[in-house]
């Protein structure tokens, strides 16, 4: 069964081991393929995240973050980060991860959900996304420099969480 908690500092090697590869395989994320291993940590765990982790049986196959996508007026809406272990793919741990995020994210005081830039090409998230009641509320043309297919669009979506 899979549980998902709080991150602990101990589990920052397990972390990197999800993120890591995600990182240096550059399809996904902005981050620079190069980030060092303590550079990147300390921003996925950084102090203005609330940083998860989704286990079974005690090893970490997924994590993610939870933070304020805009200070001031743009408080009320969050922005989170999802990476799933490549031997956990294909088993509905994005699902989970996402849910979890759009049930505490109200209890953290979040009315709204926004993704800032979710590579197109990245079709099983934004499919996931989209089941999950996201909507593509903007295109940014040939945003994202993908290593193998070149320049693809990328989108912000957004979910309406509040009441």
């Amino acid at each position: 069964m899979i549980t998902i908690r709080r991150a602990k500092p101990e589990d920052r090697d397990a972390i990197w081991f999800i993120i890591g590869p995600i990182i240096r395989a550059g399809e996904t994320y902005t981050y620079d393929a190069d980030w060092l291993k303590d550079d990147a940590l300390a921003y996925w765990m950084g102090d203005d995240k609330h940083t998860f982790v989704a286990e079974e049986n005690g090893q970490i196959l997924g994590t993610y973050y939870l933070r304020t996508n805009q200070m001031g007026g743009g408080r009320h809406v969050c922005n989170c980060g999802y990476m799933t272990g490549e031997a956990a793919r294909g088993r509905g741990l994005a699902r989970a991860m996402c849910e979890h995020s759009m049930k505490v994210a109200p209890e953290l005081g979040y009315k709204a959900m926004q993704f800032n830039f979710v590579v197109s090409a990245n079709e099983v998230a934004v499919g996931l996304w989209k089941r999950l009641g996201f909507d593509i509320v903007g295109t940014l043309p040939k945003a994202f420099n993908h290593p193998r297919l070149g320049l693809v669009d990328a989108y912000v979506m957004y979910q309406w969480l509040g009441d």
